[in-house]
């Protein structure tokens, strides 16, 4: 059974003139005028019923008033509307142009994926930074030595003001082998420990400057359970602990954290940062620490760091001049762990990390913030020795470094309550011109 309506290929009763639409009938092939450009306006249209009433040909049958043959055919849509009315444009009108897709939607919708392409990438990259340096800072922080130097005691200082810290540099070999130890002129078949650098190191509570003070490795001193002797002499009877003992009972000052570094370690540590630069004032030539140097500013290596830090003999004040080399060698290294050359630099800040750690002795309670807050506080302090007496004072120990009592008290006095250090307790760091 076929549901096409017979006779949809042709017009088997054609409508009356005039029943289609208002145009009259024209033969079969002539074109009503105006029409002739549009091939689809000759094709038939279905029959005209009622007014718009559609045809057997479907939707699309013509209605009264449309143009073409009455027919089954359905009637064909306009090639286009105008834009304003949206009505059949007339014949022959030019079609319009294409509408352009609008500039920047699909633009901005590119950007905004790039962004965020952008963004996750540098987000991933920064958590894998966060990951790296937090497992590395755990490890570095593992690897620090650590020994029970800070111990309570009956008439141990109360609590002041601020951190105390007791820094030593000793005379350990450990690590050196005997041709590094010819090599640093460090002595070959020496035993026990002695400490040539004594330093204690307060950092203020109320944001003040930090104030870094010499204790001469002679000066006298009474050593809980020794009596009276050299203030070095308390590292070779007892170790650290009994020299922490001695130090706060000497000062007053409760000491909160030590550290300790070896021959060995200072070297490496230097050689980590690629070297420490010095401004001389005048030569260096000492045979006993293997240091020549001459006046003027320059880049020293591990070596020949170990070698200025340690060279008294050729000072007319001797370890009183030392002791202030060593403050400024400790400020010079320190500035340079901490500059942004070495700190942004992996190739300079990883080695210098795991030198450092390796080198250093700290107290059970030290962790490595707190040592970073020692780099930090000790690239500006305030500086200087212990008010002295005599450097010749004749003990039982021979001649020894003989403290001004009052003076001293009143400093230590003035830093365990985070007042202002009067200028004249301050003797500062300073080169000597031999």
């Amino acid at each position: 059974m076929n549901e096409w309506p017979e006779g949809w290929f042709r017009d088997e009763k054609p409508a009356p003139a005039g029943a289609g639409g208002d145009l009259p009938a024209k033969p079969a092939g002539e074109a009503p005028p105006g029409v002739a450009s549009e091939p689809t306006a000759q094709l038939p249209v279905g029959a005209a019923g009622a007014a718009g009433a559609p045809s057997a040909g479907g939707a699309y049958a013509s209605t009264s008033g449309q143009r073409g043959r009455p027919g089954v055919w359905p009637d064909q849509p306009p090639l286009y509307a105008t834009p304003r009315t949206g009505q059949p444009a007339p014949p022959g009108t030019p079609r319009p142009p294409a509408p352009r897709p609008q500039p920047g939607r699909g633009g901005r919708k590119r950007g905004r994926s790039r962004t965020r392409r952008v963004l996750l990438i540098v987000g991933i990259v920064i958590l894998v930074l966060l990951i790296v340096i937090g497992a590395l800072y755990f490890y570095l922080d593992s690897q620090l030595n650590r020994r029970n130097v800070l111990v309570d005691y009956p008439g141990r200082p109360a609590v002041g003001a601020g951190q105390n810290w007791l820094i030593t540099g000793s005379d350990s070999r450990r690590g050196l082998t005997k041709a590094q130890k010819r090599q640093l002129h460090t002595g070959l078949g020496i035993s026990g420990h002695r400490s040539d650098t004594i330093l204690v190191l307060h950092i203020p509570s109320n944001g003040g400057p930090a104030t870094l003070i010499s204790l001469p490795r002679d000066s006298y001193v009474q050593i809980p359970g020794y009596g009276g002797n050299k203030i070095n002499a308390a590292f070779a009877f007892g170790g650290p602990r009994l020299l922490a003992k001695t130090v706060q009972n000497a000062t007053g000052l409760r000491i909160e954290h030590y550290m300790e570094i070896g021959f060995g370690g200072l070297v490496n540590v230097v050689n980590a940062v690629g070297g420490v630069r010095i401004c001389l004032r005048g030569p260096i030539k000492d045979p006993a620490s293997g240091l020549n140097l001459k006046a003027g500013c320059q880049n020293l290596d591990g070596a020949e760091a170990l070698g200025y830090v340690r060279t008294r003999h050729d000072f007319s004040n001797q370890d009183l001049q030392r002791v202030q080399n060593q403050r400024i060698f400790l400020r010079a290294l320190l500035g340079k762990l901490t500059s942004p050359g070495t700190l942004l630099n992996p190739f300079a800040s990883v080695p210098a990390a795991f030198g450092a750690t390796n080198a250093l002795t700290v107290d059970s309670g030290t962790h490595l913030y707190q040592l970073l807050q020692v780099a930090l506080a000790l690239r500006n302090p305030q500086t200087t020795t212990v008010p002295i007496a005599t450097a010749n004072y004749a003990s039982s120990a021979g001649d020894a470094v003989l403290w001004d009592r009052a003076k001293a008290n009143q400093l230590f006095h003035d830093l365990n309550h985070d007042r202002t250090v009067p200028k004249d307790l301050l003797s500062g760091s300073h080169q000597s011109a031999q």
